[in-house]
């Protein structure tokens, strides 16, 4: 079988942090609103750092935790929707400050779903026996992108990033990736370019009828409704379609851990597919949403209450902008 080995993990999150009584100084919110609706108490926030130094610190636990050293690296994927650089990928700044100098390396925007596809990446790699050893590297500041005047998103994100280095291995591995571009509007952050090109029009023509408003054209832009909707049916149809692949019953599966969006949406899609509440891994209540860094962040948590064990089926599932959904089933 062209499964894969995780051989160690690793997760960084901001030392400061904004539970829900610091939004409610800034914004007509409280706790008592919050917490019902997200499952959310607080987030972390990268006050005064890069992205790619959390990127980096991930990077470093997870080598460490494996016990191989950046020199053995030999592939480097970075998920992220929030670089610090149109241009050098995320990855090129972690393989140098880690000193990974034999890896190749590339980054993947499939927004939340990043980890599962940076995952999904890797094991092709590593079944053609193109590299040994790849190290995947979720690192999200969704702070520099969320407008903090809008109470129905700001609550919703967090900074952070997870690593794990994976290998080969004779185990199974199933995935499912699918996309929905049509209801891209449903999620979205404008990219902002500021040009001196003489020979531009007024681009902003182009743009006026779906950007119009300030929020609309600098900040993440969610609708709420429309991701709910989504998300709930696309989470229970990604874990159905790669547990069919993988020819695994859902009742095999030891261990979920879905995308971090929000706490309703996590139980109303595993309601769904009967996934009892006890085999469903959260953190969504002290990290909020971290987009890609969700998954492989929650990994490092069970991993390091020595929750998970040889011969366990675990299951990964996630959505995000795009819209973009997808689950991964690995076997440890």
């Amino acid at each position: 079988m062209n499964g894969i080995k995780i051989l160690g993990t690793g997760s960084y999150a901001p030392e400061f942090t904004a539970d829900n009584d610091k939004f409610s100084e800034i914004l007509d919110t409280s706790d008592e609103w919050i917490f019902p609706r997200t499952g959310i108490k607080q987030r972390h926030i990268a006050t005064d750092i890069p992205n790619y130094y959390m990127g980096t610190k991930a990077a470093e636990k997870a080598l460490e935790s494996a016990g191989v050293t950046p020199e053995d690296v030999e592939l480097i994927i970075v998920s992220t929707c929030t670089p610090d650089f149109f241009y050098p990928a995320m990855s090129c700044l972690i393989q140098k400050r880690i000193g990974a100098k034999n890896a190749a390396c590339f980054d993947v925007n499939s927004a939340c779903t990043g980890f599962i596809t940076s995952l999904d990446i890797a094991q092709k790699f590593l079944a053609c026996g193109k590299y040994k050893n790849v190290l995947i590297v979720s690192s999200e500041k969704l702070s520099q992108q969320v407008d903090y005047t809008d109470r129905a998103s700001s609550i919703l994100f967090g900074d952070a990033a997870g690593a794990v280095l994976v290998t080969s291995s004779d185990k199974s591995f199933c995935s499912y990736l699918r996309a929905e571009g049509d209801e891209f509007e449903a999620l979205y952050c404008k990219a902002n370019y500021n040009t001196n090109c003489p020979w531009y029009g007024d681009i902003d023509k182009f743009y006026e009828n779906r950007f119009d408003t300030e929020q609309k054209r600098n900040f993440l832009v969610q609708d709420g409704k429309a991701v709910y909707k989504f998300a709930v049916n696309a989470m229970a149809d990604a874990v159905r379609n790669a547990a069919a692949q993988g020819g695994i019953e859902l009742e095999a599966l030891d261990i979920v851990i879905p995308h971090q969006a929000n706490l309703r949406i996590i139980e109303k899609a595993t309601e769904l597919l009967g996934i009892p509440g006890e085999k469903v891994y959260t953190n969504i209540e002290h990290m909020g949403n971290v987009s890609s860094a969700c998954i492989p962040v929650c990994l490092d948590e069970l991993s390091k209450a020595g929750r998970i064990r040889e011969g366990m089926k675990i299951c990964f599932v996630g959505f995000g902008a795009g819209l973009t959904y997808g689950s991964a089933i690995i076997e440890t």
